[in-house]
């Protein structure tokens, strides 16, 4: 008995990430922006990281703090704490990219960007109002809550000492 494969009635669809993704890369301005905005949101929380992970290392550890030579033109001293510091950067740099071009994460970042350009954002008039509104909400929930504080102060102070502070 031959068994055939009958063509089905409804073929699922393809996404529109799915034809770039199925040869193994991406056309070049499928989300560009949104990979940007990430990769350097990423690479800016790694550079803070490592700015912390140098001030730990000459903080705590004496033979971190030798200087080694200087970098030329920048003048930044080569120390063990930078020469860590650095090597933990250029690792979080490269994983971040490797991070990027997994593709789960660019249909992930190409999606996002095509979604945003679907918004409609608000204009500057509107954007305007709204802030008065808010603004104006802070400072009367803030007088109301500071009205409630002090008037509240002032009875639990009668009801415990008897009497009203000054």
């Amino acid at each position: 008995m031959k068994m055939t494969a009958e063509p089905q009635a409804n073929p699922p669809e393809a996404s529109a990430s799915d034809g770039a993704a199925g040869q193994g890369g991406y056309k070049p301005d499928q989300g560009r922006h949104a990979r940007m905005a990430a990769f350097w949101a990423v690479v800016l929380l790694v550079l803070f990281g490592c700015r912390f992970l140098h001030a730990i290392l000459v903080g705590n550890f004496a033979t971190t703090r030798e200087v080694y030579g200087q970098i030329p033109i920048v003048g930044i001293a080569l120390t063990p704490a930078f020469l860590v510091s650095a090597v933990v950067f250029g690792f979080g740099v490269l994983q971040t990219l490797r991070w990027q071009k997994r593709p789960r994460m660019a249909d992930l970042l190409i999606d996002t960007e095509s979604e945003l350009r679907k918004v409609t954002w608000p204009s500057i008039q509107e954007i305007v109002s709204s802030s008065i509104v808010v603004g104006i909400s802070v400072v009367l929930i803030g007088a109301y809550l500071a009205f409630s504080d002090w008037f509240l102060t002032r009875v639990m102070q009668y009801l415990i000492f008897g009497q009203v502070g000054k």
